[in-house]
């Protein structure tokens, strides 16, 4: 069997369904976030740290939309090094932001 008749099966559909799931835990953590400043009153480094997180939660958003949209086609091209690299800080970037506002 060659390259070009491959069956990719199921692998870009679970691909695409764990980049949701991923985006989906984000977007929970962001929500959480949201509640803890609000709940635990506005303090200044409370905000900026909500803003942080808001801003790396766009930015996880962005990458995940861009792969999964990317992974439409029958034979998907590999994630792009800068992207992987985005999509690990910005993840990073939530659990730090979300223990700052907990101290």
């Amino acid at each position: 069997m060659t390259a070009e008749e491959r069956d990719p099966g199921l692998q870009p559909e679970r691909t695409r369904l764990a980049w949701r799931r991923t985006t989906l835990s984000c977007t929970v953590a962001a929500v959480l976030a949201v509640r803890q400043t609000l709940h635990g009153g506005a303090t200044k480094a409370a905000v900026i740290a909500l803003s942080l997180s808001a801003l790396a939660w766009l930015g996880f958003l962005w990458v995940a939309n861009r792969r999964v949209q990317s992974m439409g086609g029958a034979r998907p091209q590999p994630m792009a090094a800068a992207a992987a690299i985005t999509a690990a800080a910005c993840t990073v970037a939530l659990a730090v932001f979300a223990a700052a506002m907990l101290v």
